[in-house]
């Protein structure tokens, strides 16, 4: 994993609800998917902000 730290994923998980864990998982297979995994691990992390 580039440079995601566990526990703080983990973290994130546990946050989560069910609809929410589903949608991170849909984006995370979106990344897996796409060549251009910065822009969207931008858009995450600026969804995490708010």
């Amino acid at each position: 994993m580039n440079n995601l730290d566990m526990s703080n994923l983990l973290k994130m998980l546990s946050k989560m609800d069910k609809k929410d864990l589903e949608q991170g998982l849909a984006k995370a297979n979106e990344i897996l998917k796409t060549k251009n995994k910065n822009e969207i691990l931008n858009e995450i992390n600026k969804n995490n902000l708010k």
